[in-house]
């Protein structure tokens, strides 16, 4: 399996997910944001966590603008698969290619810290090494991860089973760290073939590091 990895200036987690697809097996390309196009042999493409562009204007929003951008919107268009963690989230927001948007976090503040997520819908390549309803620990680390929709997009979401994860305390109740609308942690489209989310599984895949259970999260992809 071929994983290839963007890198926007202030990107700071395409290491980290390079190292979580390499210990799952997959071979792994870093793609500078100008090229104007997805390597072919490309089987998922990863969006990573960091700051691109200094998160300056808003996160993401000049991301959007890379040449890369272009190749990635036909590639998802195609039916290619593509995961947003974190800023990578914000980017296929802001981009189109998933429904909703990033704001700032409730509290104002930047927040680090693992937090437990439930699943909601399993019914996907991303997640179907997972059950409805199972609860992994996974860490956080945002400033802007307040996910909004309005109204009409949110029952679309559930209409469509969308909603892939919730955060959650270990029990599985609710406990929203950040404010998003219905303590929405990632979602999909329409077409669940583009994944978003803001916890970051490319960081718990050691128990020795508090948690592996972005293992689980990240091997539905290998079937791909």
């Amino acid at each position: 399996m071929k994983v290839t990895i963007l890198q926007f200036p202030g990107t700071n987690c395409e290491y980290d997910a390079q190292h979580a697809f390499k210990s799952l097996g997959a071979d792994t390309e870093i793609l500078w944001h100008k090229s104007e196009t997805v390597p072919s042999d490309t089987d998922l493409l990863v969006v990573a966590g960091g700051f691109s562009y200094g998160d300056y204007l808003r996160s993401g929003a000049i991301a959007k603008f890379s040449p890369v951008m272009l190749a990635v919107k036909k590639y998802a268009k195609d039916g290619g698969k593509v995961l947003g963690i974190c800023n990578g989230f914000q980017v296929l927001t802001e981009s189109g290619l998933l429904p909703g948007a990033l704001k700032r976090n409730e509290t104002l503040h930047f927040i680090s810290k693992h937090h437990h997520l439930k699943v909601i819908n399993n019914e996907n390549i991303f997640l179907e090494k997972l059950n409805n309803g199972d609860i992994v620990n996974i860490p956080i680390a945002h400033h802007d991860g307040n996910y909004y929709i309005d109204e009409n997009g949110l029952k679309e979401l559930y209409e469509n089973n969308q909603v892939l994860l919730k955060y959650c305390d270990e029990e599985g109740n609710e406990k929203n760290p950040n404010g998003s609308i219905d303590s929405i942690a990632g979602v999909c489209n329409k077409e669940r073939n583009v994944f978003g989310l803001m916890p970051h599984p490319e960081r718990a895949m050691e128990a020795i590091l508090g948690s592996d259970d972005g293992i689980k999260m990240l091997q539905g992809f290998l079937n791909a």
